[in-house]
Parts: C-alpha cells; structure tokens; sequence
C-alpha cells in the first residue's frame, strides 16, 4: 500500500503539498499515539471494526482531516466532507438521504465529516442526534474549541471525544524530511538544510500544515531562484507571516490570560511578562489586559500594598497617552510590579462576607446614632442622638458600634501578615480591644 493518499491516475502536482503529504494509513499519522497508538480504545475499536461517532478536538494542523479520512478508509466506509460553515439542515438531509440507500443498497457505513461543528448552533446539532442514534452516518466532528462548551450536551454524549496535540518539533522535523524526500513531496530538490528544518519545525507551533505550508513556499523561492537548498533565511522568509494560537473569542484567550493573572498571583514575573507579551503580539485589546490588571490590584495585592492599585491605574494611563508599541512598556513594568508585590486578597473576601449578610440578613435598620438628621421632626425621633465625633477624642478615635445591632460581633475583614496589610492588622486589633473586643 502507497504511503500517501494518492490516486495513481491523477496528477497530484498542482495540490498544495499539505495535501500531497496527507497520510492514508493509521500508522502513518504523526504525533497522536495516545489517541491512535496500538492498544488505545479507539485503535481497538477501529480495529474490530466497531467505529464509533467522533469529536475531534485540537489546534490546527494537528490531523483532525486526516485521522477522519483514514479511519474511514480503514473501515470500508463512505467518506463524506461537510462544512459547518457552508453547508445547512436542507444540506445534512441530502446526506442522510444518501447514507440510507448507500447502506440499502450496498451495505457500505457512511462517515459524515463535520469541519469546524463548533460553528454550528446547538439547534442545528440537533438535526445531527436522530441518526447518529440509528447507525445511519457515523458523526466524526472535528473543532478547535472545547467541545464542553461548543457541542451539544445531548450530541455529545453520543460521541467518543478525542483531544489531538500539537506535534512536537521532532516530529514536525520527520514530517519535513519525509516530504523533501517522498515523491509525492519535493521529491528530493531542493535540499532543506539542517538549519532551516528546525527554523520551520520550531516556528510551526506544532501545525504540519503551517509547517508544510512555509516548506513549499522556501522550496518555490529557491527554484525560481535558481539555488538547489533551501537555507535558514529562506526559512524565515516563508515564515514571516505567522499568526499565533489565540483566539480572541476562544478557549485559548482564556487559557492564556488566567495563565497571565496565576502568573502574577503566584509571584512569577517572567511568566507574567511572557504571557502578556504573548497575548500582545498576538492583538489582544491592550486595554483589556491593563483592566485585569488593575482588578488585579485591588483583588490580589490590595492593602498589602496600596501603592500596586496606583501602579496599575497609571500604567493605564500611560497606554493612553502614548498608544502602542511604547504603551507595552509601563504594560510591562506594571505586571512585574503586581508579580512581585505582596499579596493579599482582603479586599475580595470582605465583601464577599459582606454581600452574604446583606442577602442573608436583608437591609437591617441602621442605628440610630449613625442616622443623619437634618430636620427637626427627624432630630425629635432620635436620629444622630448620641453620636461622638472621634476627632473630638483623643488619637481621633473613640470606642463605638457601627455595624446594625443584629450584626454586632460579626467579623467581616479579615486582615492577613502580607506587606502593609500587617501594620493595618495590628491597629485594627488594638481598635477592637479598646471595645472591649478580642483582636
């Protein structure tokens, strides 16, 4: 059997080489053993040719096509492509319809390949769930966002779901060697130097299809030039226009900026700045990232050490006035300063403790002593009677209660040891003991 899905009465070389190099068997697809390996669930029932409904998820040019023609030629069954960007219900009938007569008629299985399922409405799913049930298509969906969130529940449930990983730079390395040397590929000219297979395999970010792709744009630059091998700058001129994982509406943009607040909330600032700088390059809304950085402040450092709510807040205002690419230096300055800050998330969970009580206990009456009483009638009902004024008093403070009388004893702050917040702790104490309170 060929290596590579070709048909041997047509010309293949006008197909983009991502294309020409797609594998035809199992054991010929890279990097998802864990998926596809000897002895994994799926490879046993592909094996004993019970083919169960598929999602496959996983970043581009991670095989999701590739693994679903396979399968399907392995079992004998009818593949079919569909898109869920172009295609609609009235589309998915068609299919179906043709689905019962091939099996009527030639008992041969129907696999019924959806692109990109996530762009599908759960409704429209729907009209997927009847014959999957029946047997009369095998689903395989594939998608690049977290199919818990973008597939049906009900579809889903009906599914085997199988996460694919980005290749490694090794394996994208074999997967160029391969595609220098194939027939179906370069067919061994040019040459790809050392030093242009690892800039390609590294810059690729795991997508053979990027990687093939940078591949054949080098090797077109080097015929036309008349050269026979393919060097590190041709590399790098066919790499130039890269674009980085991350979606701005997908799960990546949220991986990537809780990624960017543990970082700080853990106290690393090389990884804070990695990540920030990651999500730059990649056109995240710079203002987005300067506001969670300013939540941050508040949420995270607080108290401990009130100067990082004004290093965020200016950072802000820096990006402001001079715009981007300067506005990433104060962006920068400000997530190293936040990284390294002393920590403490008081501010969090006071209110936390103080909106329990208030949906808890509903809007208690407010005392009387702290009630304003700017009319007579409210000064004869007892509003403000008995209030003492702490600048009155010595140190500016006086023992009092605020909290309303239902609530008395109850401990809503809760100061930590962290940075400043230590020195608030300790006054706080020394403050409830002359009430008559244990600190």
């Amino acid at each position: 059997m060929d290596l590579f899905d070709r048909a041997a009465s047509e010309d293949t070389s006008a197909r983009p080489l991502a294309e020409r190099m797609r594998p035809r068997r199992l054991e010929d697809v890279l990097g998802q053993e864990h998926v596809l390996g000897p002895g994994t669930v799926l490879r046993s029932a592909i094996e004993a040719d019970r083919l169960p409904s598929l999602v496959l998820w996983g970043p581009p040019g991670t095989g999701k096509t590739t693994i679903a023609r396979v399968v399907a030629r392995r079992t004998g069954a009818e593949f079919v492509g569909f898109s869920a960007v172009l295609g609609g219900v009235k589309e998915i009938r068609e299919i179906v319809a043709a689905a019962k007569e091939r099996w009527k008629m030639h008992r041969r299985r129907t696999v019924l390949f959806v692109d990109e399922i996530h762009r599908f409405t759960k409704a429209q799913q729907d009209a997927f769930l009847p014959h999957v049930e029946d047997g009369t298509i095998v689903l395989m969906g594939a998608t690049t966002e977290n199919p818990s969130f973008e597939v049906n529940a009900a579809l889903l449930s009906r599914c085997r779901v199988a996460t694919l990983r980005p290749l490694t730079e090794e394996e994208l390395a074999s997967l160029l060697d391969r595609a220098v040397a194939a027939g179906e590929g370069l067919g061994g000219a040019p040459a790809l130097s050392a030093e242009a297979r690892e800039a390609i395999a590294r810059h690729a970010f795991g997508d053979a299809r990027r990687a093939l792709n940078a591949l054949e744009v080098a090797a077109g630059a080097v015929r036309q030039a008349g050269r026979e091998r393919i060097d590190k700058a041709d590399a790098e001129d066919a790499l130039q226009a890269r674009t980085l994982l991350y979606d701005k509406a997908g799960e990546e943009h949220y991986n990537v900026v809780s990624a960017f607040i543990k970082s700080m909330r853990g106290s690393d600032p090389d990884a804070a700045v990695y990540y920030l700088a990651r999500m730059l390059e990649a056109g995240e809304e710079p203002r987005f990232l300067v506001r969670r950085m300013v939540i941050f402040a508040s949420e995270d450092v607080g108290n401990a050490d009130p100067q990082a709510l004004q290093v965020a807040v200016a950072a802000l205002h820096a990006l402001e006035l001079v715009g981007l690419p300067e506005g990433v230096l104060p962006m920068a300055q400000a997530a190293v300063y936040l990284a390294l800050a002393p920590k403490s998330n008081t501010a969090l969970t006071a209110y936390a403790s103080a909106r329990r009580l208030v949906t808890e206990r509903g809007p208690l009456p407010v005392p009387m002593d702290l009630r304003n009483a700017p009319t007579p009638l409210m000064k004869s009902m007892g509003y403000g009677a008995g209030y003492r004024y702490p600048h009155d008093f010595e140190g500016h403070y006086v023992p009092g209660e605020y909290l309303p009388e239902a609530l008395r004893g109850e401990t809503v702050v809760k100061l930590s040891e962290s940075g400043l917040e230590k020195a608030l702790a300790e006054r706080w104490k020394a403050l409830l003991e002359k009430r008559g309170r244990k600190g």
